[in-house]
């Protein structure tokens, strides 16, 4: 039996759908391609993909309602890649439901990096009993249990603020998450002082696991978007 996962590419652009294809036979995925938003929703409901790739640009329908449709019935992970480099498109398809966004030109290494991320996550979350009491990085790890974040073996000392956006950027590890996204799990609201406030608490959070805050290793910026810890 074939257990490789079902991809559902929707790109109007014929020569970058083969490119992606062609990387996706290579890795042994199963697939299936359409260049319609329209056609998407109906292959999302009748094949049920494991994953979704998705231009936004599209003939019939704008790539964000295609993102809304499916998620009135499906937790299928969803990747952006767009040539729309505008912040408030990545914003609103992130914040609609998109689970992660790649502007084009993009290396197909990067591409298979965030599908590998995404398939990762959805298998967890399908299966809550295989979630894990620590998470490891590199040399970051975080246990959950005792609440103890350690780089290199070194204890590092967290507010708890720190450590409530530590372990939500962990369970959304490889995902990018959107300032607005953040500031709600954390504080509740979005205001313009609590936009403030996590720009200070991501600095500090910065300043004591990067060894240069400004070569990151563990948490990346998304210029106006928000922000994303990495997964491997």
């Amino acid at each position: 039996m074939d257990n490789k996962p079902y991809i559902l590419v929707v790109e109007d652009d014929k020569p970058i759908r083969n490119f992606i294809i062609a990387a996706l036979k290579a890795q042994g995925f199963n697939f299936v391609e359409t260049d319609k938003g329209m056609e998407a929703i109906a292959l999302s409901m009748s094949h049920k993909p494991d994953l979704i790739i998705l231009d936004l640009g599209l003939p019939d329908m704008d790539g964000i309602n295609v993102i809304e449709r499916v998620r009135e019935w499906s937790k299928v992970p969803i990747i952006i890649v767009s040539a729309r480099e505008n912040e408030r498109q990545k914003i609103e398809a992130l914040d609609k439901g998109a689970d992660d966004y790649l502007t084009k030109p993009f290396g197909i290494g990067e591409l298979l990096a965030r599908i590998r991320v995404s398939l990762r996550h959805s298998i967890i979350n399908n299966n809550p009993e295989e979630n894990i009491d620590i998470f490891e990085v590199k040399d970051l790890v975080v246990n959950f249990n005792k609440r103890k974040v350690t780089i290199d073996n070194e204890y590092i000392h967290l507010t708890p603020i720190e450590y409530k956006i530590m372990a939500l950027l962990c369970k959304y590890s490889g995902k990018v998450l959107t300032h607005n996204f953040i500031i709600k799990e954390i504080w509740g609201s979005t205001t313009a002082s609590e936009t403030q406030s996590l720009r200070v608490f991501m600095a500090s959070l910065r300043r004591k696991i990067e060894k240069n805050p400004a070569e990151p290793q563990y948490i990346y910026t998304e210029v106006g978007v928000g922000y994303r810890l990495v997964d491997e």
